[in-house]
């Protein structure tokens, strides 16, 4: 029997025995412990089996070929079905099993269906073993593809979070940057400064690096580039919170800032007041009547 033969005799099968193959498919899913977490109902699986197997049905009758366009909307499904496990949590192994557990349901079909001929029902075991592989192998891909933009834009989110533009007086802002400056993180900081320069009408910006853990020639670099693209915007840049053991080091790299800086933020404040025409005194306490 040649595979297209197969596909027919698939196709068959399914159609015919779709109800029993079904039930099988799920009861081994709910003994590998798909339901086990609690983050997939049971009525949730159901309907997510009985949808891609009326899927192949369809699909499997033109072909074993996976790739080709009448298995595009059984890929649909598992691509869904694989975005929707990466965001409940479940584990590549457990998105695979969805798939690969279907085979041998697929296979006692098959080998109750042409059980007076062993070669057909190898060589259809062979053929529905690759395509099942196939599509499992895509839901894998799909899976692995979603968490890693979960994952980018997690840390996209959590870079935003971490450099927050502060008002601090009318024209002066401060950027407390606090962990590692990278490239990336670098883009945001410009980013988020920028837009605060422009929507502030600032006219001076305070960078405090007290919570950066070192800076090194790579983070003088990422550093300049912020002051010198704030400079660009017409607000000029003061850099406070360097620390004795950080000039030391820089001093020892040779790395210049060519910046203004100062050893506090509190410094770097005041210093920003002076350059708008503002000062801060202190205010005589209220004198008590006497008696």
């Amino acid at each position: 029997m040649t595979t297209r033969s197969h596909a027919s005799l698939f196709a068959t099968i399914l159609s015919e025995h779709g109800p029993q193959i079904l039930s099988a498919w799920s009861d081994r899913l709910k003994s590998t412990g798909a339901l086990a977490s609690g983050r997939l109902r049971e009525a949730e699986l159901q309907t997510q089996c009985r949808t891609v197997l009326e899927l192949l049905s369809t699909a499997i009758a033109g072909g074993l070929d996976a790739a080709s366009p009448n298995y595009g909307p059984l890929r649909d499904v598992l691509a869904d079905v694989s975005r929707s496990r990466a965001v409940q949590g479940f584990t590549p192994s457990e998105t695979a099993t969805f798939v690969f557990s279907l085979k041998q349901p697929l296979f006692e079909a098959v080998s109750a269906a042409e059980a007076g001929d062993p070669s057909t029902v190898a060589r259809a075991v062979q053929d529905i073993t690759q395509l099942i592989d196939a599509l499992g192998l895509y839901t894998i891909e799909v899976f692995q593809k979603s968490r890693e933009e979960t994952i980018i834009r997690q840390q996209r989110e959590i870079a935003e979070l971490s450099t927050p533009v502060v008002k601090l007086w009318d024209g002066i802002l401060a950027l407390p940057l606090i962990g590692t400056l990278d490239s990336q993180r670098t883009q945001v900081v410009m980013e988020n400064l920028l837009e605060s320069i422009v929507a502030q009408t600032a006219e001076i910006a305070i960078i405090d690096i007290t919570g950066v853990p070192t800076v090194d020639t790579l983070t003088a670099q990422h550093l300049l580039k912020t002051v010198s693209a704030a400079r660009l915007m017409g607000a000029d840049c003061i850099i406070s919170g360097i620390r004795p053991q950080i000039a030391q080091t820089m001093v020892h790299l040779g790395v210049e800032l060519n910046v203004v800086s100062k050893a506090t933020l509190a410094d770097a404040f005041a210093l920003a007041l002076k350059r708008v025409g503002r000062t801060v005194v202190a205010v005589k306490a209220r004198e008590l009547p006497a008696g």
